[in-house]
């Protein structure tokens, strides 16, 4: 079986979306990339049901290689992805609650909280197209550019990350932001940090600048 420890951390990864609150019924997808494959889940399977042998493999031109389902309906949307963004290594994609609501009402989630440094700044909306489409793909291969999420307008989230380990934990931050700003604007207008304060916090964010904070440095 091809790239099994890959599929068998996504049969993992999966079965958590529905108890984080990230996922309703079977909507949500997730990937794993590995040199020129892709590991993706199949399309409306539930996840409890989810074995690593039902994982999907595919090559990153869209050729199936081993599936004994059909692979996820926004395996065009991945592609485009790891297309565009050669460092990403794996893909989150679901339904959050929070970070729905806000897709149908903004045209960016802004920098409400430092932590928004995580995901390259404020949070783009990938405009509205139909689920599983070419075009669907590109607005959102565009959205993600300079940022490793983006929200999906009337739709969901997109994260990815250098393994499924961040693109996952990227996911759970988008919805907790989505959270916060939806919380402080009942409240009123929330106070918003600049953009000189969101780079200085995504140095000290980054792998050089947590290096530094260890030894004492400045950037």
């Amino acid at each position: 079986m091809l790239l099994r420890e890959e599929r068998e951390l996504l049969v993992s990864y999966a079965q958590r979306l529905r108890p984080d609150g990230l996922a309703v019924l079977t909507a949500g997808n997730l990937s794993v990339r590995a040199g020129d494959l892709a590991a993706i889940t199949p399309t409306t399977l539930d996840y409890d049901a989810l074995t690593p042998e039902l994982i999907c493999v595919i090559e990153l031109g869209g050729e199936v290689v081993e599936a004994e389902l059909p692979p996820s309906s926004e395996l065009p949307m991945h592609l485009a992805v790891y297309r565009h963004v050669p460092t990403a290594a794996a893909i989150v994609h679901t339904h959050a609650p929070y970070s729905t609501v806000l897709s149908t009402v903004v045209a960016e989630l802004p920098a409400v909280h430092y932590l928004v440094a995580e995901l390259g700044g404020p949070v783009r909306v990938a405009p509205y197209e139909t689920f599983g489409s070419t075009e669907l793909a590109e607005v959102t291969a565009l959205a993600l550019e300079g940022r490793s999420a983006a929200l999906l307008a009337n739709h969901g989230t997109i994260a990815y990350g250098d393994s499924l380990e961040r693109a996952y934990a990227r996911t759970i931050l988008l919805e907790w932001l989505a959270a916060l700003y939806y919380r402080a604007r009942v409240l009123g207008e929330p106070r918003l940090l600049p953009t000189d304060e969101i780079e200085r916090v995504a140095r000290k964010l980054s792998p050089a600048g947590d290096r530094r904070m260890r030894h004492g440095e400045h950037a």
